[in-house]
């Protein structure tokens, strides 16, 4: 019997390259508010830290309209959430092995489910998936490990027939208290200013093909 029968994926910056359209949403929100646009170099580091994230780096911490800012870059976002939106290369082939190998596998994100799931359904990833778990599914968000433990029991595995992977410190940490094996993706959004191997993570991959020998070694 295998050790590992699912494997679950953060969203942003893991299992999809999201961040060219949420850089255009915030630069459109910018430029609607005669703010200049940011280098999409800038914004793309920010972007698994979510909406929020975004306005605090385009308008500041404390912006009076911070709310309304929010709201118009979520609301652009969602009218154009694939426009650019594609997954990772290598992961539509290591989705295709794990299908080929019996693993069943599933997302936690704390991307709410108004959005994550309009970008499932673009992406044609929702009928392939066994657990689609937003961060509103439950009251609890990572780094809880609450979300994660609910996407095991969608997928009919225990927590240690499990593997989490994600490009943010709040991903590994709710993966850890899970009892998952963690994986940091480092061709996810990470930053300069980061330090993925302090993260505690089990292991970390280049790419999203490193994942096959992982599991391989796993059992």
């Amino acid at each position: 019997m295998k050790k590992i029968k699912t494997v679950l994926f953060d969203l942003d910056g893991t299992l999809a390259d999201t961040a060219p359209d949420l850089a255009n949403a915030l630069n459109h929100v910018l430029t609607q508010h005669d703010y200049q646009a940011l280098a999409y170099d800038t914004i793309r580091p920010v972007v698994s830290h979510g909406g929020a994230a975004l306005i605090k780096l385009g308008f500041g911490e404390s912006h009076p309209q911070f709310d309304t800012l929010y709201k118009e870059l979520l609301e652009h976002y969602k009218s154009n959430i694939a426009n650019k939106t594609t997954l990772f290369a290598g992961m539509a082939e290591l989705l295709h092995y794990l299908h080929s190998n019996h693993y069943n596998w599933g997302v936690v994100t704390n991307k709410p489910a108004w959005l994550t799931q309009p970008l499932m359904d673009a992406l044609q990833l929702t009928d392939q998936s066994v657990s689609i778990v937003s961060g509103d599914t439950l009251s609890e968000r990572k780094p809880h490990p609450a979300p994660l433990l609910h996407a095991c029991e969608q997928a009919g595995s225990a927590a240690d027939q499990c593997i989490y992977v994600g490009d943010a410190e709040r991903d590994i940490e709710a993966g850890n208290r899970a009892g998952m094996h963690t994986v940091v993706a480092l061709f996810g959004y990470i930053a300069q200013s980061d330090t993925p191997e302090k993260w505690n993570a089990d292991s970390l991959i280049s790419q999203p093909q490193d994942l096959i020998p992982l599991l391989e070694s796993l059992g």
